[in-house]
């Protein structure tokens, strides 16, 4: 089994790393433009190896010949956010490098599958998705995983319990839009509204929202870490074929009344990649604000349209 992460920056590089120590795959190609800087990278973590005991060998490049049979490719390249910059102000930057690395890959690879992590998220999944001329299914994003992690994490800290007894679906775009659910949030099983009251749950859901800017403000550049292991938890269930319920950045066929675009939904995730999209029963007022998340979307779906990159 190969995986080749395209984009050796602060993401990509913990990607491959995090992959690595899972030891479940042969072999992690780190593909970057600027070629000693991925071999740097890899470099430093096979020489990890024999400390923390994994076989998975790295391999750094520029050169797409050395991705040739890649079974899953992760996405991460392209220009971070800055301060003040929100995720639509990278389209421009973005869609021109997802749509050249899309094409790239596919000279040396018949049918991967690609996890896209570039952002703005939901828009260079599309971009991929009609770059690459794979079924939807092979083409998807990670932006749920992360954003229920962030939701997850901030419970824990305010109930003071493990982020491992927290369970959480959160939908929609990947931004100040996203939709959490915290009807379909437990705690070791519980209902969250029995653990916690409305206003500072409310208070928890909108930081998630903004959990991403939140970041950028205190280091001046995106989150690694957490989208790095989002990236490598969702390779791990199409690897080992676990067909784990994850909240991905999937193509919507008329899914939630939504066509032709991508947005955050629960998906089942396997050895094909998309087995499934799961259809959850939203009231009304979920579907409103679904509904909102999707036309903030189709805005920017609208303007890499009409860069015709593709």
């Amino acid at each position: 089994m190969k995986v080749t992460v395209v984009g050796a920056g602060n993401v990509g590089a913990t990607v491959a790393n995090v992959l690595a120590h899972k030891d479940i795959v042969n072999e992690v190609v780190l593909l970057d433009i600027k070629g000693d800087f991925a071999k740097g990278k890899a470099l430093d973590s096979w020489q990890q190896a024999p400390i923390d005991y994994y076989s998975t060998t790295l391999t750094g490049t520029d050169d797409y010949k050395k991705s040739a049979n890649s079974d899953i490719v992760v996405i991460t390249a392209g220009i971070p956010r800055k301060p003040g910059m929100s995720r639509d102000d990278l389209i421009s930057t973005n869609a021109k490098i997802v749509v050249s690395v899309t094409k790239s890959i596919m000279k040396h690879s018949k049918n991967p599958i690609f996890i896209i992590v570039s952002n703005p998220l939901d828009v260079m999944s599309y971009a991929c998705f009609k770059a690459s001329g794979l079924p939807s299914s092979r083409v998807f994003g990670m932006a749920g995983i992360l954003d229920t992690a962030r939701y997850r994490a901030f419970l824990a800290t305010a109930l003071k319990v493990s982020p491992k007894d927290i369970q959480a679906v959160l939908m929609g775009g990947h931004g100040d839009t996203m939709v959490p659910l915290p009807r379909y949030t437990t705690v070791a099983g519980i209902p969250v509204t029995e653990m916690i009251d409305k206003k500072k749950l409310n208070a928890i859901v909108e930081r998630t929202k903004k959990g991403g800017g939140e970041l950028v403000k205190l280091m001046g550049t995106s989150a690694w870490y957490a989208p790095g292991a989002a990236a490598a938890q969702m390779v791990e269930s199409i690897v080992k074929n676990e067909n784990r319920i994850f909240p991905c950045c999937v193509h919507l066929s008329g899914q939630y009344g939504i066509r032709n675009m991508y947005l955050g939904v629960p998906v089942q995730l396997g050895k094909d990649g998309i087995t499934k999209i799961i259809k959850l029963d939203l009231n009304k007022s979920e579907t409103k604000l679904l509904q909102k998340s999707a036309d903030a979307v189709k805005g920017v779906i609208t303007t890499f349209k009409k860069m015709k990159l593709v």
